[in-house]
């Protein structure tokens, strides 16, 4: 067992304060959320810089920002607070922490996820599951997340990305729409209002590439969520690349048709990301497993 230093450990209430600081990016918010004075906050980050021998933060107009060794050291501090937490909790109530805070697409979640969980809270009652809706890389230390779905490439800075699975796409419209427009070939959907994801501003550009067709795209509008999107196209707006197995129901109902029968694998994946400064929780390795589990039962079950 390591020796523990006395000298080299600086107090809780000062890295509680390092990481308010951190966080918020000025003292006089850091005394707001710990209910000190600012000059208390400034002593204890003062303190904290003469027992690293190092200076922390550098000032930024009426803010302050960390140093580069600041920042590397409040990397470090977060994951040892959130591990003394969890430590505390677990003393205190003779159990691991069991919360998992995830954050999850707005249509993913609704169609794809959530009609499944209830294996997983069969299987894992002890876990209290908490669900926010958040689309984009985003820091999990600021959102204080677990884990997160994302869709995309594996990039995500700090952080491990699961591939989970890949998606196909295919441009759909309401019945309405295809009857009124005529669509003898691929390449006349170029000339017809393509509807448009805000995170995927290539995607007709792929399509129409997969087909070696050179085509300058009608532009119409462009939305952030797939749901909008469908609901523009059952409007009668326009066309939509949409990937097939979160507009199922729309499909089965017909209020929405494909406009073309080509399908093309989107550029854009499925990932399950956590970050790299936390230790991975019981809860989320459960989630995980869990998870995997059902996203191959549904790839499995796909037709080729």
């Amino acid at each position: 067992m390591k020796l523990i230093q006395r000298r080299l450990l600086p107090s809780t209430s000062a890295l509680v304060t390092m990481d308010s600081v951190a966080r918020l990016g000025s003292f006089s918010a850091a005394a707001s959320e710990l209910n000190l004075t600012q000059g208390a906050i400034s002593r204890q980050i003062q303190t904290l810089e003469e027992q690293l021998g190092t200076q922390l933060f550098l000032r930024n107009g009426r803010g302050v920002v960390p140093t580069p060794r600041g920042e590397n050291f409040h990397r470090a501090i977060q994951a040892a607070l959130s591990l003394i937490q969890d430590a505390s909790l677990e003393a205190m109530t003779g159990s691991q922490g069991n919360s998992l805070n995830i954050a999850i697409l707005p249509t993913f979640g609704t169609r794809w996820l959530l009609p499944r969980i209830s294996s997983f809270v069969a299987t894992h009652p002890h876990i209290n599951l908490n669900f926010a809706t958040r689309i984009g890389i985003f820091d999990f230390d600021a959102e204080q997340l677990d884990a997160a779905i994302h869709i995309g490439k594996p990039n995500w800075p700090r952080a491990t990305c699961t591939f989970l699975m890949d998606e196909t796409v295919a441009p759909v419209c309401s019945p309405a729409f295809l009857s009124s427009h005529r669509i003898k070939s691929n390449g006349d959907l170029a000339d017809l209002p393509l509807i448009q994801m805000k995170s995927r501003p290539l995607a007709w550009d792929h399509w129409f590439d997969s087909l070696d067709i050179t085509a300058t795209p009608c532009a119409a509008m462009s939305f952030e969520q797939f749901m909008n999107v469908a609901q523009a196209c059952i409007a009668g707006l326009g066309v939509a690349l949409m990937p097939l197995f979160l507009i199922g129901p729309e499909l089965e109902s017909g209020q929405l048709v494909l406009a073309s029968q080509h399908r093309v694998d989107s550029q854009s994946n499925y990932y399950l990301v956590s970050p790299d400064n936390r230790p991975a929780s019981k809860p989320l390795a459960a989630f995980t497993h869990w998870l995997l589990h059902e996203v191959k039962a549904f790839t499995d079950a796909e037709p080729a």
